[in-house]
């Protein structure tokens, strides 16, 4: 019987630690991808810094550069950068 308590208990701390946060996780990434437009500053997976230039349903074109673009999964955006302007520093 205490056997059964002690894996009850392991269960319910996996999937407390392992299980909801990486489901928040992916919940937040699907909002990122599905909220990105034309315009916004994003970091991909591997650290390439850009502004999207042009999207469809699986790929993002960025502009890393004044006239060099790169194609992109759009999976691989990582994150949405906030683009600060130099009278709010």
């Amino acid at each position: 019987m205490v056997v059964v308590i002690y894996l009850l208990i392991l269960v319910a701390a996996f999937f407390l630690l392992v299980v909801l946060p990486q489901r928040r996780r992916m919940t937040a990434q699907r909002a990122l991808i599905a909220g990105l437009s034309v315009g916004d500053s994003v970091v991909t997976t591997g650290g390439i810094y850009g502004t999207i230039s042009s999207m469809n349903d699986e790929t993002v074109n960025l502009e890393i550069a004044v006239g060099v673009k790169v194609t992109c999964a759009r999976g691989s955006i990582a994150a949405r950068i906030e683009t600060t302007t130099e009278s709010e520093s």
